[in-house]
């Protein structure tokens, strides 16, 4: 078993010395925000699901390690070692042009990237590869996508399953499938897509929710036969204004169904005031606890370790005050301690709720 000591030293590269202050760390190099050895431990022994977990933002970055290998370099694996996730869902949405063919080649290049690097990642394709990842300290990489309109026929959901695809939100905008929560006149789920939907189910790959309008995400849940996944959204009653935002009988419906619901960092799914911080992020994990039971909540942070200001230079501001994202995990785990979390819940939300989830989807 590692030690702290050698935990904090196994990425000697971007990890600082260890500081040892009154039980806490300094883990990062050129930082003095510390932890304490609890947040440490749970962080190290948690297998932490990030289930809208982006490797970068930088999409040109992206594109050049996932078409040069050679680009990908020991300190890129260590940056993202160090974040303390160890299995991330990084999906996007296709939504215009060819989306069949978008959606396909971004999927081949996600296998061609994760086969080019066997001694980093690992292609998470069911249950037992989540704690592979874990046991041989590599990151796990669950292929999905956030749009379901490549699947232009129920056999292509058989075609995608092959290829590797293991999750697919349903709607990104309103399509052939189902309402997007963009649409204010959204139809719910349709003949077709509960048609995609039951092979998913009959497949094991799991459908994401995020996306969906209201009635979409209440019929999506009615007619699933597995649990189902909201992978990256908070609380509207937290935040009325945003329409991404679950209502409290969606939440309600989803947990009762075995459901999880993965809390985003993203400014505007957090907090409308002037300042939205990591607090505000913890109370929409205390609402949703309080609501359904803190088996039905998990991270889906929807940021990369960078966050999103850096990455597309918005003038609206779009990342929580204060918050370094490359040290999230730490963060997030420092306010579940803070709130008086056990270290069981902690590790139930950080991945353990997740896991449990898609192991059940999963298994077809």
């Amino acid at each position: 078993m590692l030690s702290r000591r050698s935990f904090i030293h196994a990425g000697a590269g971007v990890l600082a010395a260890p500081f040892i202050n009154r039980g806490h760390f300094s883990l990062f190099a050129n930082s003095l925000d510390q932890y304490s050895s609890l947040t440490v431990d749970l962080v190290r022994e948690s297998t932490v699901i990030d289930m809208l977990g982006l490797l970068t933002l930088d999409f040109k970055k992206l594109d050049a390690w996932r078409t040069r290998p050679a680009s990908f370099r020991l300190s890129d694996f260590q940056r993202l070692k160090d974040s303390g996730i160890t299995v991330f869902h990084p999906a996007v949405g296709y939504i215009q042009g060819d989306i069949y063919a978008e959606s396909s080649a971004d999927i081949t290049s996600w296998d061609a990237f994760i086969d080019s690097y066997p001694q980093y990642f690992i292609r998470v394709c069911n249950p037992a590869d989540v704690s592979r990842a874990k046991a041989e300290g590599k990151l796990g990489i669950i292929v999905g996508q956030q749009n379901s309109n490549h699947f232009r026929t129920v056999d292509d959901v058989d075609a995608f399953y092959k290829l590797g695809q293991r999750v697919s939100q349903l709607t990104y905008h309103d399509n052939a499938l189902g309402g997007g929560s963009t649409d204010p006149a959204e139809r719910g789920l349709t003949p077709y897509g509960e048609s995609v939907l039951a092979r998913m189910n009959q497949l094991g790959m799991a459908v994401d929710i995020s996306h969906c309008g209201d009635r979409t995400t209440l019929d999506v849940i009615e007619a699933s036969a597995k649990p189902v996944l909201v992978t990256h959204s908070n609380c509207r009653a937290l935040v009325p204004s945003s329409a991404r935002c679950k209502t409290d009988a969606a939440i309600r419906k989803l947990a009762a169904s075995g459901g999880v619901m993965g809390v985003t960092m993203e400014r505007l799914f957090v907090g409308t005031g002037n300042s939205v911080t990591i607090e505000n992020v913890l109370g929409h994990i205390d609402h949703i606890v309080k609501l359904v039971g803190v088996e039905h909540v998990g991270l889906g942070t929807d940021v990369d370790l960078d966050g999103r200001d850096l990455a597309t230079a918005l003038k609206k501001k779009n990342d929580l005050d204060g918050l370094q994202y490359a040290r999230k995990v730490y963060e997030l785990t420092e306010g579940l301690i803070r709130r008086k979390y056990s270290k069981a819940d902690i590790q139930l939300i950080l991945g353990g709720n997740f896991h449990r989830a898609l192991t059940s989807i999963w298994q077809a």
